[in-house]
């Protein structure tokens, strides 16, 4: 998998997170807004990062773990310039998404779940968009698509310049 450089240095990354706790301190229930703040601004939730949050609020670093892996709009490392977003759901699977999908990785030389090395695009799955009855669905840069195929995702694709 091809991972992005972190693009703060750990320091800026520990800045970031201290002044996050502080505005966040005493907040009832902080875990899950302290984590989209970080998120915010640096793109990205930095493993290193997690036991300073944990410590804050007095849990494990276990449990913080947990919460970041559970959900799956946080991530490790900043995203691509752009995020192509492929629903998995079964909607979309009775509607070919599973091959939408290799056809994608292949045209694009990525794997889902992967960042290609430029930067330029993360292709990332997702289990429902909402838009069921569209499948199969996508979404990139956060504006939804329905009834989508390989050959209109790459044009959308290269609309945004990120095959350029």
């Amino acid at each position: 998998m091809a991972i992005l450089p972190q693009r703060f240095a750990p320091d800026q990354c520990q800045a970031v997170a201290r002044e996050v706790l502080a505005a966040r301190r005493g907040q009832p229930g902080a875990l899950l807004p302290i984590l989209h703040d970080i998120q915010d601004r640096l793109g990205a939730v930095p493993p290193d990062l997690l036991p300073m949050i944990a410590e804050e609020l007095c849990l494990s670093r276990a449990e913080v773990h947990g919460v970041v892996s559970f959900y799956h709009d946080f991530r490790a490392s900043p995203p691509g310039r752009h995020v192509l977003k492929l629903c998995q759901a079964e909607a979309c699977q009775s509607m070919g998404v599973k091959t939408l999908t290799a056809e994608l990785e292949q045209r694009l030389g990525v794997s889902l779940g992967e960042t290609l090395e430029d930067g330029s695009l993360s292709f990332e799955a997702v289990y429902c968009l909402g838009n069921c009855a569209c499948a199969p669905s996508a979404m990139l840069n956060g504006e939804l698509h329905g009834r989508v195929d390989a050959e209109e995702l790459m044009a959308l694709l290269a609309e945004q310049e990120t095959l350029a």
